[in-house]
């Protein structure tokens, strides 16, 4: 198997599972029909765990495009690779999300809330704010990429990587997870957005598209971040690319901040539950 094949099939069984878990949660008339936030991510950080194991032999099940640019950055995958693992792993979205939608079929009909809906598929906003949630994206997908070096960085016995890998799933998702959902994943978001954009559901709503730059934006900012952040306080490496990776996240919030105090969105909540 290819590595292109190892991150769009990693990716898929990601989203199936944690894709899943949401859709038995939000979706009427199943067996798990309101499971609540800790079955949600419990089940995601398993969904991790699941998606690193079948793959990490093949492509080391980055499954996310912030963190392979972030491993780009810290200088562990080449730069010349990245745009085929990006657009493997978006596709893998796009397919888990499509088997998540053929799996509850009969269940889009029954549910009424569309919002409930777009939540298997896509992240939301408990309260609509840019600024707080593209900050929310930026700092889980900080702490994911820093967890994940600081994971690479030790010595597990064999097969226990991808378990505390999870495990960092699971504590984003707890701690941080209630503002945003915790894209903190380009790919686990994106993908399946289109994939409810296009597929036939019942009663869907709109997709949000108004919203679905930020878990594209701020999880490829934290990751970066993230990645730097590594090299400089833990390698000792204090590089120019440390500077840039540190304007260009200060311009970026900076910028979002002012356009969100002229264009204010807040207090529209978000009536899905997303992971």
């Amino acid at each position: 198997m290819t590595a292109f094949m190892g991150e769009l099939i990693g990716t898929m069984i990601l989203i199936l599972f944690g894709g899943g878990v949401v859709a038995g949660a939000n979706l009427k008339k199943t067996f798990s029909f309101n499971g609540g936030w800790i079955v949600i991510t419990i089940a995601w950080g398993l969904a991790v765990t699941m998606g690193v194991f079948a793959v990490g032999s093949i492509s080391g099940a980055h499954l996310n495009p912030a963190v392979t640019i972030a491993l780009a950055i810290n200088g562990d995958f080449p730069w010349a690779d990245v745009p085929g693992y990006i657009i493997a792993q978006v596709i893998g979205g796009f397919l888990g999300g499509v088997l998540v939608y053929l799996h509850y079929l009969p269940h889009w009909k029954v549910t009424d809330d569309p919002g409930a809906k777009l939540g298997v598929f896509a992240t939301g906003p408990a309260i609509r704010h840019t600024f707080s949630n593209l900050l929310s994206e930026v700092i889980g997908t900080f702490i994911l990429v820093l967890g994940l070096l600081f994971i690479g960085a030790n010595k597990f016995t064999e097969g226990l990587n991808p378990i505390a890998v999870g495990l960092l799933i699971v504590v984003i998702g707890m701690s941080l997870g209630g503002t945003t959902g915790y894209a903190i994943n380009p790919a686990r978001d994106l993908g399946p957005r289109i994939a409810h954009f296009v597929l036939p559901i019942y009663g869907k709503g709109k997709s949000n598209w108004g919203y679905a730059w930020i878990p594209v934006l701020g999880p490829v900012m934290g990751g970066s971040l993230g990645a730097v952040f590594y090299q400089a306080f833990y390698k000792g490496n204090m590089s120019e690319m440390l500077l840039g990776v540190l304007i260009a996240n200060i311009v970026v919030l900076i910028l979002v901040f002012i356009l969100g105090r002229k264009h204010p969105v807040n207090g529209q909540s978000s009536s899905e539950i997303t992971a």
